[in-house]
């Protein structure tokens, strides 16, 4: 790998994650990039990432993925920077099965455990979006063994599990995400209908 592709790898896990401290978390709060749904939130990823984005899903980054840091940014790419940059619409969703294929190859390598602990609570993120109830089984199983590995940081991790239990739920009960069925141009059910009265929506909220 060139030192120019680890140069841009470092470049975008610093803008997503921020120097980590010796706990393995950002020493600063990231709630509002990662989880705010501001404008300019997105707009700084489109004016930043964008490109790297089509270059990942094309495949051209995928030597990326020889390594753990660089496959964790292939899975912010494709998993978490479409959701930003395509906020609505289907393409927010359209990466989902590169990043899963990521993600999947990394825990059989055990990439993941070379990683910091919020750095895995993303890499396992693509397994918490898929619209499958046996990934959803194990989307819970890793994050369970992520807060049982680090209990000293068990409170800044409890989070992602709980988001974790939320979405098997939904896909045990309905195969899908309801949430997704306007903006993917889907029928909802009536029992999906009454659900999204008021459930929540994961950042995308109505179809652009």
């Amino acid at each position: 790998m060139t030192e120019q592709a680890v140069a841009r790898q470092d470049d975008l896990l610093n803008f997503w994650f921020g120097p980590l401290g010796p706990d393995g978390f950002p020493r600063g709060d990231r709630s509002r990039l990662w989880f705010g749904g501001a404008s300019e939130m997105d707009d700084a990823i489109r004016a930043r990432f964008a490109d790297d984005v089509e270059l990942a899903v094309s495949g051209s980054l995928d030597a990326w993925g020889e390594t753990a840091r660089g496959r964790l940014a292939l899975i912010l790419l494709l998993d978490q920077f479409p959701r930003n940059l395509f906020r609505g619409t289907p393409r927010a969703f359209a990466c989902d099965t590169h990043a899963l294929r990521h993600a999947l190859a990394g825990l059989e390598e055990g990439q993941d455990g070379q990683l910091a602990p919020i750095e895995r609570a993303f890499f396992y993120l693509p397994l918490e979006h898929a619209e499958d109830r046996g990934l959803q089984r194990r989307s819970v199983r890793v994050y369970e063994h992520l807060v049982r590995e680090f209990p000293a940081a068990a409170a800044q991790l409890q989070g992602f599990l709980d988001y974790a239990v939320k979405h098997r739920d939904i896909i045990e009960r309905f195969g899908r995400f309801p949430h997704r069925n306007a903006i993917l141009g889907r029928a909802s059910t009536p029992e999906e209908i009454t659900f999204l009265e008021t459930a929540e929506r994961f950042g995308q909220g109505e179809p652009r």
